[in-house]
């Protein structure tokens, strides 16, 4: 197995890196090396690693819905919570029935099996989109409407929607004994429960880390293994009750960013450089899951019923945003980013054939297609529409991310080290300000700009104690020097 974590880096970084230079998403490099090493090509992954590879893609997500939550701020979701709510079910109920119209005729399937593959076709990847949204917020884009929230948010509870679906239509087949209004009933329980087991952990975290001065990357070890807790949690509960342990892991960062966001933003930063080793492990381990072969044998009709479906799904998705305030193209581009399918579709794919249903190999076959096609293309569009159609407002509060990342600067309760005097101090205060910078227009005449700046205060460590000692404090913007060219940050346990 070590071989093959040494496979899914080097080729994986080497993918992620040509695919940069093309101008294209790493994430379809490192998607198509995983389909090339994978069993059902030139099998370069060892058996083991295939095994364990369903908890790997978990853990991977855990960490990016994690990093979601740290950056789901309460005024953004209630600016687009309504249309958030249209949006996890009214797509994926369009892009169904689209694929029943056509889908008997075309693939010589009853309708009741059309349902089965419409369920799994309309489920939306959130490990192709929610990083991609991250992205987009980490650098502002669509900060004003809340466009990349309202998509993280409605994709996620998307797939908890379409897989009681699924779940109440393969019951149906099997001729089991469902009931449908139960069924559907477990939508909104669940949603609820995942938020709720979600909410607990994450006060308790906050709790527990106002009153220990943990270091950065234990606070965040630990609240990683909560959110890996939550979906075994989900797991043993199934038999009883239905609970969405991925909302409840987006909702632990949201109970910490809301009660105390400089804590928040340590956890968050920390989280980003773990995910530079999940991304790989996630989109390389999907893309091992793809049998090509499979999803040949579906031919032009497979294809024909993908596309009418994501027709289907792209009106259902227009509508759905109906009285949002967004224009054609900010619409377009949320049509484009409900496009790519590969988690789900990787995950039950197989389970109608194992189930013993008679079209089971036609599923699975353009469930895998819908892979194949959606995956890469639909990453290329988010990218490519995102750059040119999310604003990009003159104040958003992602440019003081930008001039934190660009210089350097700590977060409150992270200790530095004065590297000219040998001092330790602590970060007891930060405030983010806009500061009016005046710049010459003509010979009389000066244009008012503005330029985020962070204050920082600083308190000196004393007897071997942070925080008791004298207090400093300096404030940094665009034009000044690296923090690192004088403060180094100390990340001791």
């Amino acid at each position: 197995m070590a071989f093959s974590i040494a496979l899914i880096i080097i080729l994986g970084l080497s993918a992620d890196y040509c695919f940069r230079r093309a101008k294209l998403p790493g994430l379809v490099g490192m998607l198509i090396m995983g389909m090339l090493v994978g069993p059902y090509m030139l099998d370069l992954m060892s058996p083991e690693m295939m095994n364990v590879s369903g908890d790997f893609r978990k853990i991977a997500l855990v960490v990016i819905l994690l990093r979601a939550g740290f950056e789901l701020r309460r005024d953004t979701l209630n600016r687009v919570g309504r249309a958030a709510l249209i949006m996890s079910c009214v797509p994926a109920v369009f892009e169904m029935v689209g694929i029943l119209l056509v889908a008997p005729h075309w693939l010589h399937i009853t309708r009741l099996e059309a349902l089965i593959l419409g369920a799994i076709l309309s489920a939306v990847s959130p490990a192709v989109v929610v990083p991609l949204m991250i992205g987009f917020m980490d650098r502002g884009r669509g900060a004003k409407k809340g466009i990349p929230t309202l998509v993280l948010g409605a994709s996620s509870v998307d797939d908890v929607f379409v897989i009681v679906l699924f779940t109440v239509f393969l019951g149906m087949y099997g001729a089991q004994e469902t009931h449908l209004l139960a069924k559907l009933a477990e939508i909104p329980v669940s949603i609820v429960l995942g938020i709720v087991v979600g909410l607990i952990p994450g006060y308790v975290l906050y709790r527990l880390f106002q009153r220990y001065d943990w270091r950065p990357p234990k606070r965040t070890l630990f609240v990683l293994g909560v959110a890996i807790l939550l979906t075994w949690l989900e797991k043993t509960c199934e038999p009883w009750v239905p609970v969405a342990s991925l909302l409840g892991v987006m909702a632990i960062g949201f109970v910490i960013l809301e009660k105390s966001e400089p804590v928040a933003h340590i956890i968050s930063q920390k989280l980003k450089k773990l995910w530079v080793f999940a991304e790989l492990l996630l989109f390389v381990l999907v893309g091992a899951q793809v049998n090509v072969h499979v999803a040949w044998k579906a031919g032009l009709a497979g294809t024909m019923v993908i596309l009418v479906g994501l027709v289907f799904r792209s009106v259902g998705t227009y509508l759905s945003l109906l009285g949002t305030g967004f224009d054609w193209r900010e619409k377009l581009f949320c049509v484009v980013a409900y496009v790519p399918k590969a988690t789900v579709q990787a995950a039950i794919g197989a389970v109608p054939l194992a189930a013993g249903v008679a079209s089971g190999e036609v599923i699975l076959a353009v469930a895998v297609l819908s892979i194949l096609l959606t995956a890469p293309l639909g990453a290329i569009g988010i990218m490519a529409l995102g750059e040119r159609i999310l604003d990009h407002g003159k104040h958003s509060v992602y440019r003081f991310k930008e001039l934190r990342e660009k210089l350097g600067l700590p977060h409150v309760g992270e200790r530095v080290l004065n590297k000219k005097h040998g001092t330790v101090w602590k970060i007891i205060e930060q405030k983010e300000m806009w500061l009016a910078r005046s710049t010459p227009s003509g010979l009389t005449n000066h244009d008012i700009h503005f330029t985020p700046a962070i204050y920082l205060r600083f308190w000196k460590e004393h007897n071997g104690r942070p925080g008791t000692g004298k207090t400093t404090s300096y404030q940094y913007s665009p034009e000044d020097p690296s923090f690192g060219d004088h403060w180094e940050i100390l990340y001791d346990w």
